[in-house]
């Protein structure tokens, strides 16, 4: 992966990282050749949050089954604006 850095590097470099993370990239933080921590963006990371959310819901869980298994007909938020 391109944006990996040792810790030693991630300290020295630490805007480089930053900057990384604010493109909506991920930088690695290796520790001897293995990831240890990765640093995301505020938005990228505010999207996981917002999936874990909706994925504990169990409704949601339960609608997403069946919308997969077709027997939902998906209609875009911009199909219900009249």
């Amino acid at each position: 992966m391109k944006n990996t850095y040792t810790i030693a590097k991630g300290q020295s470099d630490f805007p480089a990282l930053v900057r990384t993370a604010q493109r909506g990239g991920v930088a690695v933080i290796t520790q001897q050749d293995e990831a240890v921590a990765y640093l995301v963006s505020r938005e990228k990371w505010e999207g996981v949050l917002e999936t874990m959310e909706l994925l504990a819901n169990p409704n949601f869980r339960r609608q997403l089954k069946r919308l997969r298994a077709g027997k939902v007909k998906y209609h875009p938020h911009t199909a219900l604006a009249g």
